[in-house]
């Protein structure tokens, strides 16, 4: 194959769209992040407001509004707002990652040719933080898309610059515009990549002339016309609210403190590599040799630029998840893919002792992590449901032997053959585990089986809830906007005021102090119904009841 063409793209896309499908309809709403999103995003439809971001009557100031509008245009375009259909909102996130899996695709057919960007696509669609991501609706793949979208117009002006050519407005428009959206969807936290690739080159090579390539004595206006008219808006209605919580909160706050109890030291990322980029990881640490060696070829030095940059910075905040570095996860599968694909059809290890030592060690740790996620499934439809599914034990069948040949084709220095096993073993791992085991995990879907209790009793078409037991957003998002998340006490004055079309759900626990404050109100309760199961989110037993007030 000498270069890819439109129809191995649309191919490509094909086979991730297929890839990334499965669960999307029947996983239901996963807390904490996504319901919010998702909740946000129907009030904004239901209101008519597209400017002022709200969950329930609390403002949602933690970035612009463009992750919104695309979740409720997704919503609107299906007509599924009543429905409360959760796969509605995960279209933009869907398409996103399709469109970051063809386009680092291209990035590397035009760097390392048309294999390397074939399988650095492959190594990127089934690494397990993009398998999770992607099915969230949530922002960091549409993030992910567009920090792939300015990329590819840097690299464009890159090369365009060692090749002596000239660089078309369309990389200019490209790039500027992508930083535009990046802005609209996050902040100024897509200005670390935009902006940290360029200046990493330029400290590494010390000459800046190829940035002119990019127009940026217009650039930064486009930039900045795609992003201001909502900024002005927003600072209007909030009077200036937004810009104090989304800056000096959320964005700034999260560098000097671990937010949400995630503050953890520097090397955190590094750490969970070898599971968030499985089953790509041992094959990039296989690749660093590779990387060391040729770090002074303008194809890896940019792809360097855009990784080291965006990975200090977030080693270097205080408060860290998996997914920020995302963003950098296209430029290492391009690196590993270039490496593998240049490797001799005998691999050999390392010469030195404790490089064969640590690489060892670090393979030792990647097939654990691999059998883990093979027995999984089966495992946890045992520990929570006390079944055994001949479905889902399609998984371990047939990925541990894929698994177990991927090991022994390392073993053997065929790098090539081994990383095709593994990627297969994660397809089958990835997709199985949606088909056959989450939909099935009854005991950890409190939410939506609370929502179907509720509407089973729900009064009226206004009726408030009140939940001092189970606070997750997911609740709210398929209750209704009128969840009350208060507690035990405030539940029961709720009902007081709301006799008529007013419900409670109460754990065990805390039905004593519900029940007390009732007969304080000269209420007593009456019990619809209970609902049993773990809260994922916390790993606490609930068994909650339905309740509604009544006369003593």
């Amino acid at each position: 194959m000498t270069r890819l063409t439109l129809r191995h793209y649309v191919l490509l896309a094909l086979c991730a769209f297929l890839i990334f499908l499965p669960g999307r309809a029947t996983l239901p709403p996963l807390d904490r992040d996504e319901p919010r999103y998702m909740e946000a995003s129907a009030q904004m439809l239901r209101s008519g407001n597209f400017i002022d971001v709200r969950f329930q009557d609390r403002p949602r100031y933690l970035q612009p509004a463009g992750i919104y509008w695309l979740e409720a245009a997704s919503v609107a375009a299906t007509g599924t707002l009543r429905q409360k259909a959760a796969w509605a909102y995960r279209i933009p996130s869907l398409l996103a990652v399709t469109g970051a899996v063809v386009l680092t695709a291209w990035i590397g057919a035009m760097l390392f040719g048309p294999a390397s960007g074939l399988l650095a696509a492959g190594l990127l669609a089934v690494s397990v933080l993009m398998t999770a991501e992607g099915r969230m609706a949530t922002i960091d793949t549409t993030l992910l898309l567009v920090v792939l979208l300015a990329e590819t117009g840097l690299l464009r002006a890159y090369l365009d610059r060692e090749r002596d050519r000239p660089t078309p407005l369309s990389a200019a428009l490209l790039y500027w515009t992508a930083l535009g959206a990046g802005l609209m969807l996050k902040g100024p936290v897509v200005l670390i990549p935009g902006f940290g690739t360029p200046l990493a080159l330029a400290l590494v090579e010390r000459r800046t002339e190829w940035w002119r390539r990019l127009r940026p004595s217009w650039g930064w206006a486009l930039m900045l016309a795609i992003v201001l008219p909502w900024c002005i808006a927003i600072g209007i209605v909030s009077h200036g609210d937004f810009f104090s919580r989304a800056v000096g909160t959320n964005f700034l706050g999260k560098v000097a403190s671990g937010q949400q109890a995630h503050g953890l030291p520097p090397g955190y990322h590094l750490a969970v590599f070898a599971i968030a980029f499985w089953p790509g990881s041992i094959f990039a640490a296989m690749a660093l040799p590779f990387v060391w060696t040729r770090r002074r070829l303008p194809s890896v030095r940019f792809l360097l630029c855009w990784i080291v940059p965006h990975w200090l910075v977030f080693e270097a905040i205080a408060t860290k998840l998996p997914h920020y570095v995302l963003p950098t996860y296209p430029a290492i599968a391009l690196l590993t893919a270039a490496a593998i694909m240049t490797m001799p059809d005998r691999w050999s290890w390392p010469a030195s002792r404790w490089g064969r030592g640590v690489l060892a060690a670090y393979g030792t740790l990647w097939f654990a992590v691999g059998v883990v996620l093979c027995l999984a499934g089966p495992a946890l439809l045992w520990r929570l449901e006390h079944v055994i599914d001949p479905a889902a034990l399609i998984v371990p069948a047939g990925a541990l032997p894929l698994m177990g040949v991927a090991l022994w084709l390392l073993l053997r220095g065929e790098a090539l053959r081994a990383v095709m096993s593994a990627i297969a073993a994660a397809v089958i791992i990835h997709v199985g585990l949606f088909l056959t085991v989450i939909p099935k995990l009854q005991t950890i879907w409190l939410s939506p089986r609370l929502a179907a209790l509720v509407d089973d009793y729900r009064p009226c078409p206004d009726t408030v809830v009140a939940s001092p037991s189970f606070s997750e957003p997911s609740l709210v998002f398929l209750v209704g906007q009128n969840t009350a998340l208060v507690g035990p006490v405030a539940a029961a004055d709720l009902l007081r005021d709301n006799r008529a079309c007013g419900l409670a759900l109460v754990d065990r626990r805390d039905e004593p102090a519900f029940r007390a404050r009732l007969r304080q109100n000269g209420l007593d309760a009456v019990e619809f119904g209970r609902v049993a199961g773990l809260n994922y989110s916390t790993g606490k037993r609930l068994d909650i009841g339905l309740f509604a007030p009544s006369s003593p």
